[in-house]
């Protein structure tokens, strides 16, 4: 069966310092610091805590001998390290990363959503494109075509930065530098980044392009644009390089005049209403802590349920973070095909750590921030990561930034640094992006609005201006899962017609193409 979140009763939280996240689970998560010596009303029992647990942290509520299993969620999390007693606090010091290999079963336990009240809301204010796409954004993208044009694509669209856009209908000029594009194979480097730059520039939320090269990289504009002109019915493009305008200063005025010229050509676009099937929203966490999989995530997934349950697709990024919750999407499976696809992509990630022999494992991920946070080891980790998913049917899985083209649930395989992540889901067609936080997390993307969530009350109030919704009222018992992730639909359907995320107001967009090989 699915995993499943209970006892989060809003009744219920305020008045116990923990929570319990199963029935079999035998430990429990502190919701507030509970102070060492402290008796605790456990289950008709008294459990008296031996050590101050943090808010997060786990507490374990029965006796654990040596070797024996550790469970969360109702999943295996590792092994007791040494004997725990009730009231013990686990973490890395007294838990071992031990699990043993999952069971994976295809298509058993797929949700029709037949339970899940539709919304109030079934459009937004975006702006509809000739593929069929619609943008929640209308931007001029400045795509840097390798790193030795990155400056010039930044100073192009700094010309544009105290510009009144108002009455264009172009909601800004952007860019898009990064670090790759020479130094690098033909091969298997080479063809990703292109394909990551093109969905980057050929995007529902980009109204035309200018892409920016040296001239003698690698990565050669006329990938992009062919030199006629013609650009196969897409958005509005063009190509410059530094050596054939004359330099930075040249090409930087060369590139001022062309986005002109395409804000001239892109038309006078206004808003019109769309319907949420074409929303496709990229789920991400970043800075996760313990509360991330118990407020946050679930309530990410709720939301993602209600865009899928409307036509829309909610995409599922992060291999490195479903690691050890993998056979539960696999139960969501539309078919043994899209559930083998996902496994596949997992050994293909196995394959590609091993590249670099005991400098890096999959358990490496937790950050020191995560841990602090309560997050002992990767599968407690992608057990709460996955909970952005929601119920809905697995129907496909993609390669990073390959184009999405299925309606529903759905999986991309990227790394779990955020913006490497983000950016090839945005590549792949995400025009809007749900992101969980909960040491907290500034990221933000150029062209896809990005809607930060605190997982934990704290955070949200001490970061409040790089938070758009604070999740922690789940653990504070002020509202439950499906009130928190429909006040997130509604966000996300306001942010989607146009309204500005922190990230938006603050300049924030942390693009990241991904390298596989080596730099040459």
């Amino acid at each position: 069966m699915p995993m499943q979140l209970v006892n989060l009763d809003p009744a219920l939280l305020p008045s116990t310092p923990w929570i319990r996240l199963h029935p079999s689970d035998n430990v429990v998560v502190a919701r507030v610091q509970i102070p060492a010596g402290t008796e605790l009303d456990f289950e008709g029992g008294t459990i008296r805590t031996s050590q101050t647990i943090s808010p997060g942290h786990k507490m374990a509520v029965e006796a654990i001998r040596e070797g024996e299993i550790v469970y969360k969620y109702g999943e295996e999390i590792g092994r007791a390290g040494q004997p725990l007693a009730p009231g013990a606090w686990v973490h890395t010091h007294n838990l071992r990363f031990d699990i043993n290999d999952r069971e994976y079963e295809f298509g058993t336990a797929r949700a029709d959503l037949s339970d899940l009240a539709p919304p109030a809301t079934a459009t937004f204010l975006g702006y509809p494109r000739a593929d069929g796409r619609a943008g929640t954004r209308n931007y001029v993208a400045i795509v840097g075509a390798s790193h030795c044009a990155a400056y010039a694509t930044e100073r192009i669209a700094a010309a544009f930065r105290d510009e009144s856009f108002e009455g264009t209908g172009v909601d800004g000029v952007v860019p898009l530098p990064h670090s790759d594009g020479c130094g690098q194979s033909e091969k298997e480097d080479s063809k990703l980044l292109r394909q990551t730059l093109e969905g980057l520039a050929d995007h529902p939320n980009v109204g035309a392009a200018l892409v920016v090269g040296l001239g003698c990289e690698v990565n050669q504009v006329g990938y992009y644009v062919r030199p006629d002109g013609a650009n196969g019915g897409k958005a509005p493009r063009k190509g410059l390089t530094l050596q054939e305008s004359g330099g930075t200063r040249r090409v930087v005025e060369d590139g001022v005049r062309a986005v002109r010229e395409l804000i001239e050509r892109t038309g006078r676009l206004e808003r019109q209403p769309c319907p949420v099937s074409q929303l496709t929203i990229s789920l991400e966490c970043g800075g996760s802590d313990a509360f991330s999989g118990i407020t946050a995530n679930p309530g990410v997934g709720y939301c993602a349920d209600m865009v899928v349950k409307q036509g829309g697709t909610a995409c599922l990024g992060e291999t490195t973070e479903i690691w050890g919750a993998e056979h539960l999407l696999t139960r969501r499976a539309a078919n043994p095909a899209v559930g083998k696809r996902l496994l596949d992509m997992l050994d293909w990630y196995f394959d590609y750590v091993a590249r670099f022999k005991d400098s890096v494992t999959f358990n490496s991920n937790p950050s020191p921030g995560n841990m602090a946070g309560g997050i002992t080891n990767i599968v407690e980790k992608s057990l709460g990561a996955v909970a952005k998913g929601g119920r809905s049917t697995l129907s496909a899985v993609y390669d990073y930034a390959e184009r999405i083209s299925e309606k529903g649930f759905v999986f991309m395989n990227s790394p779990g640094y955020d913006p490497a992540s983000v950016t090839g889901m945005v590549a792949g067609g995400c025009n809007i992006c749900l992101f969980t936080t909960g040491r907290g997390s500034c990221f933000g993307f150029a062209t896809a609005p990005v809607i930060k969530v605190a997982s934990n009350s704290a955070t949200a109030q001490y970061m409040d201006e790089d938070m758009d919704i604070n999740a922690g009222t789940v653990a504070d018992g002020e509202e439950d899962i499906a009130s928190l992730g429909c006040r997130m639909y509604d966000t996300l359907v306001e942010v989607a017609s146009g309204r500005k995320t922190c990230s938006e107001k603050l300049g924030h967009r942390e693009m990241m193409t991904w390298r596989i090989g080596p730099v040459l």
